[in-house]
């Protein structure tokens, strides 16, 4: 049995296959994977070894630092796009809020303020304190994975 092979085949007709069979199916599957996103970080750096100065340029042109520019290479139309990854210190928005609160202003005007509880110090917390956020929590599954391997590779 192969990959190509088990891609025409339904769930339900693999779910049929022996313990084994599904191990070499999915080692082989996790290979083709990782090889597959070997090779797509080798294109996507070639891509970027070939446009960036043609991509910098075209930015400068449009008069911004990041965001999609577009331009042709021969008759292949070229999307370049240098998305924005912004941060905010934690600490000093809270210290903002704070201030704008003291004004006598809402802050939740000029900011989206989440609370957040680490689910590991949840657990630590006595019952007495979980107890009290209990109805705030909401518990969802993730997806349940399973790693087949040999008796003695274990």
């Amino acid at each position: 049995m192969n990959l190509q092979q088990a891609n025409k085949m339904s769930t339900q007709e693999i779910s049929g296959f022996s313990a084994k069979v599904l191990m070499a199916l999915q080692a082989s599957a996790t290979e083709s994977l990782q090889q597959a996103k070997r090779i797509n970080e080798r294109i996507h750096d070639a891509l970027e070894l070939k446009y960036k100065d043609l991509a910098s340029v075209s930015r400068i042109h449009a008069g911004k630092d990041t965001g999609s520019v577009h331009f042709e290479d021969g008759q292949i139309q070229v999307t370049a796009d240098l998305p924005k990854r912004v941060t905010w210190d934690q600490k000093q928005l809270a210290e903002l809020a704070k201030r704008i609160q003291g004004t006598g202003e809402d802050p939740l005007q000029y900011m989206d303020i989440a609370y957040k509880v680490p689910e590991r110090k949840f657990t630590a917390w006595p019952d007495s304190i979980k107890s009290a956020f209990k109805d705030a929590r909401t518990l969802k599954m993730g997806r349940q994975s399973f790693k087949l391997t040999q008796g003695d590779e274990q």
